[in-house]
């Protein structure tokens, strides 16, 4: 199992675990939810079965007890009804308590809200009466829990990402720094020994050809080891016509390549389009595309690249006949360290995704690819 199959798996696993939560969370608030209504039930009746009281004792009877009944509920608004219709409120405003249009609209908004009915206990044959705001404040307690934990592991993703981001950012910076480094001497020890060599060689043709050859060699070396050094600073970027930067791709690869392969590249004496690059990187990334479309094609197929201009942006698209990726690993191949060959880092994309955005303000993405059917990567780019 490779990293990015544990780390999905790790997600899904979180987001479950949280789902869980969640759920626990709910069926305990409705629990207690249904043991207040409960409760409130309860202290309805008894404050309906205390005010009909009231009404009909004498004068001089100690109400003491159902006073205290009655000033005990201080969160349940309460309608009495009573055999002929007529309301009664309690807890509401006093010049309310009577007001029989005011309380027939009320008791229509709690029949319409799904509101508590009861049969009453002697005067007040029903009554209406709403939840309590305690009631409905722990009614919102699993989704005010859900926004603060969703909101938690968001930002909490979003710093360790952050932070893993840049400490990436670093050890690229400085391995590639280093490793421009390390190449710098013994290419300069290189370059001694061929100037050498070629004075040895003077008069002799073939042996001037090697060495011709041999420089062309550490040339290249040099090439690599300028591009390593970029990483982590800042580029120069040049206005370049896009089309005569990829004719010099192309000529380099296609010597390197199968005589199966077919490069299918635009005409570099097109109507120019202008681009900000900086041509050392954008060629690694070119480059770096078409060896994994050779890759793919096992050394047989067609390789294309098309341009477009639309509006501020110019589109590079570059598509192959290869093995194709699955549609789930799309933005995967730009991962560190994926990669599907035996023998290979997986960095070769990586590099690639971070030339583009990070120094060209750029994107590249898969734009399609299927199984056996090839693939296409696009690479946009701010025109000049």
């Amino acid at each position: 199992m490779d990293i990015y199959t544990k780390k999905s798996r790790w997600k899904i696993y979180l987001a479950v675990a949280g789902v869980i939560i969640i759920l626990i969370s709910m069926f305990y608030t409705n629990f207690l939810v249904k043991k207040l209504k409960a409760e409130e039930v309860k202290k309805a009746n008894q404050v309906s079965l205390a005010l009909s009281s009231i009404d009909k004792m004498p004068l001089d009877y100690d109400l003491t007890l159902h006073g205290e009944i009655v000033g005990a509920n201080e969160t349940i608004p309460i309608i009495m009804e009573d055999e002929k219709g007529n309301l009664a409120g309690h807890l509401y405003d006093v010049t309310e308590e009577n007001d029989q249009e005011f309380l027939k609209k009320e008791k229509e908004k709690i029949i319409k809200d799904g509101g508590n009915v009861i049969d009453g206990i002697g005067y007040y044959k029903k009554i209406y009466f709403k939840n309590s705001n305690l009631i409905r404040l722990l009614s919102y307690l699993p989704y005010i829990q859900f926004l603060l934990i969703s909101a938690f592991i968001a930002a909490g993703y979003f710093s360790f990402s952050t932070a893993r981001r840049s400490e990436q950012n670093q050890v690229w910076a400085g391995m590639a720094k280093e490793t421009a480094h390390q190449l710098g001497t013994p290419i300069s020890a290189i370059i001694a020994w061929i100037e050498h060599l070629k004075l040895g060689a003077e008069g002799n043709p073939d042996q001037l050809e090697i060495i011709d050859e041999l420089r062309n060699d550490v040339t290249r070396l040099e090439l690599i080891a300028d591009r390593f050094s970029k990483i982590g600073s800042e580029p120069d970027l040049e206005k370049i016509n896009i089309y005569e930067e990829l004719e010099k791709c192309r000529m380099y690869m296609e010597r390197r390549a199968s005589r199966k392969v077919a490069f299918n590249f635009p005409n570099p004496t097109a109507n120019p389009i202008f681009v900000n690059i900086n041509p050392p990187l954008f060629d690694w990334v070119i480059e770096n595309l078409l060896r994994n479309s050779l890759d793919a094609m096992d050394g047989s197929g067609d390789i294309t690249v098309f341009v477009e201009e639309e509006g501020k942006e110019v589109s590079i698209n570059l598509s192959d006949t290869g093995k194709g990726i699955p549609a789930s690993k799309f933005k995967t191949v730009f991962e560190p360290g994926f990669t599907t060959k035996k023998r290979g880092w997986g960095l070769g994309l990586s590099l690639a995704k971070r030339i583009i955005d990070n120094y060209h303000k750029g994107k590249i993405f898969v734009k399609n690819s299927k199984l056996d059917g090839g693939t296409t990567f696009c690479i946009k780019l701010p025109t000049n």
